[in-house]
């Protein structure tokens, strides 16, 4: 079997890694094929990546090119977890949408609209690759941000692909530990989009707790989910710490306003990453990397691609189209849910009727990633209103063209589909 990893230089590479040994009885990847444009840091990680299967004793080959079409060529598996404008354009999406009044976010609101827009193209034309070079039946897995999004437009252009989240598998181990029950025990069951969902159930051996948590576990709730008491009671689910920036929207704003980028946090811990790999003797995953974000992205990454290469369907909670399984949901919408999945397919599961206090944020977020997707393909500046004006972040006209030049100020170097608009300064 040959998998392979589009961003293979992302300091995440060796979580994926640690996963291969834990999935042995099955999956055997015969050849990991590591890719990045970045040569130094595809040197780098991918050298410990060697160092660490080599340790494990895994027999697994790793080849490392910039080559993106050789590394695609005869895939059974395609990863995307790559970052387009690296940390240095994530600091764009931090800052940018500040000096409009609204929240500064990598994935969620004006931020996370950017990124798609660098995005989304990019996916495409890799998955267009896998589509042409790669064995017919391989899967692409999109770990990039935004998930959805991105997951929207690959299965909008026909591309057999998945996205993937760590959210729920964090939720899972973290019931578990709160709960001391082991993890293999417990399934979550959100309900929502990506970065844009809540908790309905979690389940400990098919009875869901989540009543139980916020009558008698309320001090743990709100330790790992910080919203206020009296909400998780009017709610009764648990909502993804995402929805901080739409409860909590001013509360938020106005500590961005006043703390450290998360990019600037983030460039200094991969760099002190990058130095640890370097070290011939560093064979294990370094404690820093828990620091790095993306927990548990190894298990739930590798136990998906085992899954789907297994006759034996198991439960994940991953992306795909709704075709049904949201009543309220447009077939073609992506949404997160839990799912059976096995070398025949993923096959959502029935989802329960929405009450209207989550499924109306959920149409508006849905409805606002369908112009996002647009917008990052038409390279129209209109479309960038459009897809701006129907997030419940922004709405506002005035904040709108605010917002717009600086977006495609601050991203003109991977927006060649908007070079038109820039040069113009429209």
């Amino acid at each position: 079997m040959k998998v392979t990893v589009i961003g293979a230089g992302s300091t995440y590479t060796p979580e994926l890694i640690g996963g291969l040994s834990q999935q042995l009885d099955r999956l055997f990847v015969d050849d990991l094929w590591l890719m990045d444009t970045d040569e130094e840091r595809l040197q780098v990680v991918g050298s410990f990546a060697a160092r660490m299967i080599g340790a494990q004793g895994l027999g697994t080959t790793v080849h490392l090119t910039t080559d993106r079409a050789e590394a695609i060529q005869d895939a059974d598996a395609v990863l995307i977890q790559l970052r387009v404008g690296g940390q240095t354009a994530r600091l764009g999406d931090e800052t940018f949408p500040l000096d409009c009044g609204c929240i500064g976010q990598e994935t969620t609101g004006a931020g996370g609209f950017a990124k798609a827009l660098r995005t989304v193209p990019v996916v495409l034309s890799i998955a267009d690759d896998v589509r042409r070079l790669a064995k017919p039946d391989a899967w692409i897995i999109d770990f990039t941000n935004p998930v959805g999004i991105n997951t929207r437009a690959l299965l909008a252009a026909g591309h057999r692909a998945v996205g993937l989240c760590n959210y729920a598998i964090g939720v899972q181990r973290w019931a578990a530990r709160t709960m001391g029950v082991d993890a293999a025990r417990v399934e979550v069951d959100p309900v929502g989009l990506n970065h844009f969902s809540w908790t309905r159930r979690i389940l400990l051996d098919g009875e869901d707790v989540v009543p139980s948590f916020i009558t008698d576990r309320m001090d743990a709730l709100t330790e790992q989910f910080p919203f206020d008491e009296s909400l998780y009671r009017l709610l009764g689910v648990v909502p993804s710490p995402y929805l901080q920036y739409y409860y909590g929207h001013d509360r938020a704003l106005e500590r961005q306003r006043h703390e450290t980028p998360r990019a600037e946090v983030v460039a200094n811990l991969e760099r002190e990453l990058l130095e640890q790999y370097r070290s011939e003797s560093l064979t294990e995953k370094p404690p820093q990397l828990a620091h790095r974000g993306g927990a548990f992205y190894s298990e739930a990454a590798v136990d998906l691609l085992a899954s789907l290469w297994s006759d034996d369907e198991t439960m994940h909670v991953v992306n795909v189209l709704n075709r049904g399984t949201v009543a309220g949901l447009a077939d073609d919408d992506v949404i997160e849910t839990r799912c059976a999945v096995s070398r025949a397919g993923i096959r959502p599961l029935a989802q329960a009727a929405v009450d209207p206090l989550l499924l109306g944020p959920i149409q508006h977020v849905s409805a606002y990633e369908r112009l996002a997707v647009a917008a990052a393909l038409s390279g129209d500046p209109d479309d960038v209103r459009r897809a701006l004006l129907a997030h419940p972040l922004i709405g506002q006209w005035d904040t709108v063209e605010c917002l717009v030049p600086k977006l495609l100020e601050s991203g003109a170097e991977h927006l060649p589909q908007f070079a038109e608009t820039i040069a113009g300064g429209r």
